[in-house]
């Protein structure tokens, strides 16, 4: 009986130091291209753990009128994560800016499908490159 009750608190606690290990590493690299545009770029997982991290990159009032949020290097986890697109694009746009999240992976991109009733995001779809086959 005691076996399992430590395994149980052992996993309990792997598991905090995981979330808290994996929280701070969520970082963003910023810049503004030539159109004036700013760019987020989000390295690290945005989950329940580095959500509080992940809003305090954004600088809203500062920021130019489109802001794009890139997550090509970033995975969305949770339904944690996808209220914090919620609350980054509400911000934004109580000022008047424009948010777009790009590079988002097919499965948050079915979170945010899934949560569409209560959410309301702007995603840039990824162009989809076809290959031309010259025929003689």
């Amino acid at each position: 009986h005691n076996l399992a009750l430590a395994v149980i608190v052992g996993v309990i606690i792997a598991a905090l130091v995981f979330a808290w290990d994996n929280a701070k590493r969520i970082r963003a690299r910023k810049h503004i291209d030539e159109d004036g545009i700013k760019h987020y770029e989000i390295y690290g997982p945005l989950f329940f753990g580095s959500v509080t991290v992940f809003n305090s990159k954004f600088d809203v009032l500062n920021d130019p009128d489109e802001v794009i949020i890139d997550f090509e290097e970033s995975r969305v986890v949770d339904m944690s994560a996808i209220e914090a697109l919620n609350k980054i694009t509400e911000r934004y746009n109580k000022v008047g800016k424009t948010v777009h999240l790009k590079h988002l992976s097919k499965d948050c991109r079915q979170l945010l499908a899934d949560a569409d009733a209560i959410i309301d995001v702007n995603v840039m779809e990824d162009p989809t490159y076809k290959l031309a086959i010259d025929q003689v």
